[in-house]
């Protein structure tokens, strides 16, 4: 059951974060508004109803993009929506005009991760993408699906079409989901394989790196804890080195000291080729992982391997002494 309490800013803003997954609190005020909060600290506004035999639990929005009050006065309204049958559209539509639709009213992205969805689609989806959607089958699905070399690709696609087909579904213009009971695509999970052991034997190699640029950069995937494409976009003027963050978002004291020894002579802390920043080392990287005898180590394993370790706040300063804590106890051993 939902711990219940009045929401306000005051308690909100305060409410401690799950170690793992995710709690649920929910408003005394209006009982049917509930929160999910993350472990991450992320905060979402929701309501669960019963909706024709299925429980259906509709988003409202984020706190605190979306205010306690405006959250409280949307709630009958959702419900009431949710409760009135889908109008039947009789006009047909194709797969490419309803997956405009579709894009524009749920998917919610950056323009580069939107424009990668928009090519993934052209690529994958053109045996079906200029038919009637009402006439598109379930064998249609399936073939496409089949089609699609690499098992997770495959697997994205899958669940892609069934979430668009679901929404075709709740706007009335099919009745039947045919993405529904195709088998779900196994796949190969890949094991990262960096250790503590093998982290010692990265620093150690990457702290002999001859080109300095590239040393800063890579110890800037351990201390940044930040995934490759955030690190070698950082800008200067994102950092705001008398309150040590990067985007608002804390800086260890070991990428402050990197950073404050670095050239400010670009735009871009790690400049690469031309104007540009750098972009993808993966020549470089691959020497330092053999080097390391990790030769399948990427640099995203990098970031996966701190952050499963990393103990989350949603406290600025709470993380930023989690995340000096940690790096003091992988340098240590």
């Amino acid at each position: 059951m939902a711990h219940q309490f009045f929401f306000n800013p005051f308690i909100l803003d305060n409410l401690p974060a799950p170690s793992t997954g995710f709690d649920v609190v929910q408003d005394i005020s209006e009982p049917r508004l509930r929160m999910y909060v993350t472990s991450r600290g992320v905060k979402t506004f929701f309501v669960r109803k019963r909706v024709h035999g299925r429980d259906k639990r509709i988003i409202i929005g984020n706190y605190p993009n979306v205010d306690i009050e405006y959250a409280r006065n949307a709630v009958p309204e959702i419900l009431e929506n949710a409760m009135q049958k889908p109008r039947v559209h009789r006009k047909k539509i194709t797969l490419k005009k309803f997956l405009e639709i579709y894009l524009e009213k749920r998917v919610r992205r950056n323009s580069t991760s939107r424009y990668k969805m928009e090519r993934a689609i052209a690529r994958h989806l053109n045996p079906i993408i200029n038919k009637n959607i009402s006439d598109i089958t379930r064998d249609d699905v399936a073939d496409v699906i089949l089609k699609i070399s690499g098992p997770a690709i495959a697997s994205r696609m899958q669940e892609f079409l069934q979430s668009v087909f679901k929404y075709a579904v709740d706007s009335g213009y099919i009745k039947i989901n045919p993405a529904n009971g195709l088998p779900k695509i196994q796949q190969n999970r890949r094991v990262r394989p960096l250790n503590r052991a093998g982290f010692h034997r990265l620093m150690h190699v990457i702290n002999n790196e001859d080109d300095l640029n590239l040393r800063a950069a890579f110890l800037m995937l351990v201390y940044g804890f930040a995934p490759k494409s955030r690190v070698f976009s950082m800008q200067w003027r994102d950092l705001d080195f008398n309150h040590d963050t990067w985007c608002d978002a804390p800086l260890s004291d070991m990428a402050v000291v990197l950073l404050q020894d670095l050239p400010q002579d670009s735009v871009w802390v790690f400049p690469g080729r031309g104007r540009g920043h750098l972009t993808d080392p993966r020549i470089a990287w691959r020497r330092i992982a053999d080097a390391a005898g990790i030769p399948n180590l990427t640099m995203d394993d990098v970031h996966k391997f701190l952050m499963r370790q990393l103990v989350w706040a949603s406290d600025k300063e709470d993380l930023r002494n989690n995340m000096n804590a940690l790096l003091d106890e992988l340098l240590a051993q």
